[in-house]
């Protein structure tokens, strides 16, 4: 609970992922990477229930182990490599209202970012309060500008290629953009279940550092989480 705020925590957690092969239990510093985000989840103190949604066996021991609550597992069916994370989480929230379990709001971490913190959990539980918000969502400054992306036509030419308010600007003089880092989904309960979107009018940002927004879905990910946790 937080500031008389019940909260689920929600971790979603497929076992079939194809881009790195047992990606949620591969070690990671030392321990499998859904225990670091189960492990500062808990550390937070805020959450009334750690909910894992996954559909490996695996996954779920591991998960029991470090402290999470595996109730059910995942259907087949929103584990596909197409299945929507939204969905999962309408899922896991239909079953916690099955089972008498209602909560004021539901923070979803997903185990790819096991570098935030109990900061950026607490963090973004004060700004739910702080502006009233029905939603908050994690973001990081971008690491290259999106002015200086552009598409390509086929024969590769580029005299159109910096839009004409980027050209001659130094790094600095370009405005901030931010990206989303996929480290926290938070919202009012009633608010998500009436459209299964974070985003709305009152949706904000909570700006995490880059060094905390890792999001791992390849071997150069892990590597450099690996480095990151060494070096914290």
């Amino acid at each position: 609970m937080y500031q008389g705020k019940t909260i689920l925590g929600f971790i979603p957690a497929r076992a079939g992922s194809k881009g790195v092969p047992g990606k949620n239990i591969r070690p990671l510093a030392g321990k499998p990477l859904i225990v670091h985000t189960i492990e500062t989840a808990r550390a937070s103190g805020v959450f009334d229930c750690l909910l894992v949604s996954t559909d490996g066996e695996e996954i779920a021991r591991i998960a029991r182990e470090a402290g999470a609550e595996v109730p059910f597992m995942r259907p087949a069916e929103l584990a596909t490599d197409t299945a929507r994370g939204i969905d999962a989480l309408t899922h896991a929230m239909a079953w916690c209202e099955e089972h008498g379990s209602l909560y004021d709001w539901v923070m979803v971490l997903q185990p790819t970012s096991p570098l935030r913190s109990v900061d950026d959990i607490l963090g973004a539980c004060r700004l739910m309060l702080e502006r009233d918000a029905q939603a908050v969502v994690s973001v990081c400054q971008v690491d290259h500008h999106p002015w200086w992306c552009n598409t390509l036509p086929e024969d590769l030419n580029m005299e159109n290629f910096i839009r004409p308010e980027a050209l001659n600007l130094n790094r600095q003089e370009l405005p901030v953009f931010y990206r989303l880092n996929g480290a926290i989904y938070m919202g009012e309960w009633e608010f998500f279940k009436k459209g299964s979107s974070f985003y709305g009018p009152r949706t904000y940002a909570y700006i995490m550092p880059w060094v905390r927004s890792v999001d791992i879905d390849s071997e150069i990910d892990f590597t450099l989480a690996e480095i990151l946790l060494k070096g914290s």
